[in-house]
């Protein structure tokens, strides 16, 4: 199929080598540099428009797909607050959007196990939950949108657990899951969430080793929702819905 590109930074690169090599054709490459060529024209060049570009351009950049009739599958985290705006805009107009905060296949595992061990830990009152990542010094929001899915899953998991919030190097109140995010070198992203209790420690853990995970995904994820409707999410590509 053709994939237009928008967003053609490490990811977009990262998508573009792995959608090749899937024998797929990218349609366009949208950049920076060349945004003012954004048109509903190019857009429909595309079978399916793969967007990681930034939290201030992303809700332009999936209406302006969405509006062009063109299936979308968006990767930028930093605007959640937006993304029901989307969400809405997809569903009234019969159009097709998947948005994951991370598309590589194991984390998507990850975010299965972690609710499942929540759903575990809910009863063991003796184990308060802590959640930390790392990333790479260019990583613009902090904790990461995958952080942010873990942290969200855990406690709509975990009914003791009321709310998260970002770590401080205080003790978190009992029904608080506190988030401490670390940037440093280039680390493509390390979480790890911990289950701590007197007497001993329950974690479970994901790192990337690089990029090549996520943009995979991406493209799995775009070869997916080819031909179909609605809001979905890598659960749904990855049949975890019900997990």
């Amino acid at each position: 199929m053709k994939i237009g590109l928008l967003g053609y930074g490490k990811m977009g690169h990262a998508v573009e080598a792995e959608a090749i090599a899937r024998d797929h054709e990218i349609a366009w490459r949208i950049g920076w540099s060349n945004r003012a060529e954004l048109t509903s024209d190019l857009l429909r060049q595309a079978d399916v428009v793969v967007e990681f570009s930034r939290p201030d351009a992303a809700l332009s950049n999936v209406l302006a797909c969405l509006q062009a009739g063109v299936p979308v599958v968006s990767g930028t985290t930093g605007w959640a607050d937006q993304l029901p705006q989307a969400e809405q805009y997809c569903r009234e107009h019969g159009g097709a959007l998947l948005w994951a905060s991370n598309f590589s296949v194991g984390v998507n595992l990850f975010f299965a196990l972690n609710r499942y061990l929540a759903r575990l830990m809910d009863a063991r009152d003796e184990y308060a939950p802590s959640l930390e990542e790392t990333h790479h010094v260019h990583k613009l929001d902090a904790p990461s949108g995958t952080a942010q899915t873990l942290a969200n899953d855990l406690v709509a998991a975990a009914s003791r657990i009321k709310h998260w919030l970002p770590a401080n190097g205080q003790p978190a109140p009992p029904d608080a899951l506190p988030v401490t995010s670390i940037r440093r070198g280039e680390i493509p992203g390390t979480h790890i969430v911990r289950w701590d209790s007197p007497i001993d420690t329950l974690e479970i853990r994901h790192t990337a080793h690089s990029r090549a995970g996520f943009a995979a995904g991406a493209v799995l994820a775009a070869e997916w929702i080819l031909g179909k409707k609605g809001v979905f999410r890598m659960s749904d590509v990855l049949n975890l819905s019900n997990l």
